[in-house]
């Protein structure tokens, strides 16, 4: 079996770059081959199911990686750039997140599997793709059930090593680094942070909107905003989720919580003045003013009844982390193939018509929409610069 473009790798990136390829209009004989049994398995999941494609700050230090200028010129030129596959509307909230207008991840996979499904595309699912080899010219993709494939252009986009249950991890990195392309250090990102817990025991379960800011020693690397959830390992919750992206590959790291970001350090003080001139017990200072549980733990670490010091804790409620949680609950992969060997067009520098688009490069974006906006614009690249060649 010969076509004129083989890609592997059936989730957003994969599949942007068949529906680009087809809507090219020359009639090109293309193979889309996933290992699942479904394609876009985990596009359905993004958004907690709700289908967070984009974000209108689509700006480059919202990504991470070894080619920023690049990712910049492909990815944050048009934020709804991602959405030009879809036949619906989007529309971005409060905070700028772009969704499907219905809210449904699932009906934008049906979308494009609809999209896809054409005679000049033949799609092979459950194909675990074990070797890829170049006589003669021509790449030969080696299935583990034995099939052949074989192609003059091929797209590697199988993701990385984050959620195993989407057949993402990590093996496939193989299929590129067996061309000589070298793999930069692996993290899980945007992922729940292990953290010292002598001070948080009391709070498991608990949700709390907190000012999170990530220090390496005196530097501050990172603030956000939003929700703290507390674990028996640790932390997580949006704010964290979004503040992994830029501390999971640091050792070292010391989160300070700031409780009560609304409020000034004075306006604090006088409450717990208030409460303890009204004969409060020095345990419920801060009761009304923080859920309970988290004002008996902030009181407890201050070591005092005194309102200034009590305040200063809540402020600054540091926990050191000492890990993730690990790749199986990362939503991507920090790390990946090393984008100083792709050119502009993500062909490799090394093997003339391999291209690679999505998670398997060596860029993450941060939580809001930025990874499938990635997925999205570097499957359209690839389509675009094969399709020039024909």
């Amino acid at each position: 079996m010969t076509y004129d473009v083989i890609i592997i790798g059936g989730g957003a990136s994969g599949l942007a770059c068949a529906a680009h390829l087809k809507s090219k209009g020359k009639n090109l004989k293309i193979c889309l081959i996933d290992a699942g049994d479904r394609l876009g398995k985990k596009l359905a999941a993004t958004g907690n199911g709700q289908g967070n494609i984009s974000n209108l700050d689509m700006t480059a230090e919202h990504y991470h990686g070894g080619n920023i200028a690049l990712v910049d010129k492909i990815a944050c030129e048009d934020p709804f750039g991602g959405a030009k596959l879809f036949n619906c509307l989007f529309a971005a909230d409060e905070k700028g997140r772009i969704y499907p207008a219905g809210k449904q991840a699932s009906a934008l996979v049906d979308d494009l599997i609809n999209t896809v499904t054409d005679s000049l595309i033949e799609v092979f699912t459950n194909k675990r793709v074990e070797k890829i080899s170049k006589p003669n010219g021509f790449f030969e993709v080696s299935a583990h059930s034995g099939e052949c494939y074989k192609a003059k252009n091929l797209v590697i986009c199988v993701g990385g090593k984050a959620q195993k249950q989407f057949r993402t991890d990590g093996s496939s990195y193989a299929l590129a680094t067996s061309f000589g392309h070298t793999l930069t250090p692996l993290y899980p990102s945007l992922v729940q942070l292990k953290t010292e817990t002598v001070h948080i025991k009391t709070l498991k379960g608990i949700r709390a909107d907190c000012k999170v800011s990530a220090y390496l020693g005196n530097k501050l690397i990172k603030t956000v905003r939003g929700d703290v959830i507390f674990t028996d390992y640790g932390v997580s919750g949006n704010a964290v989720f979004a503040i992994s992206s830029y501390v999971a590959d640091r050792h070292g790291v010391t989160l300070s919580l700031e409780f009560l970001p609304d409020f000034t350090f004075e306006e604090i003080v006088n409450s717990v003045k208030s409460h303890k001139k009204s004969g409060f017990d020095n345990s419920e200072l801060l009761s009304g003013t923080l859920h309970n549980q988290i004002g008996r733990a902030v009181i407890k670490r201050a070591g005092t009844d005194d309102a200034e010091t009590i305040t200063r804790t809540l402020k600054n409620f540091n926990l050191s982390v000492t890990g993730t949680l690990g790749f199986d609950y990362a939503q991507v992969t920090k790390g990946g193939i090393n984008m100083n060997e792709v050119t502009e067009e993500l062909e490799s520098k090394l093997v003339k018509n391999l291209f690679f688009a999505g998670e398997i490069l060596d860029v993450d974006g941060d939580c809001g929409g930025y990874n499938l906006q990635w997925a999205f614009t570097s499957g359209k690249a690839v389509a675009n610069a094969i399709s020039k060649r024909f």
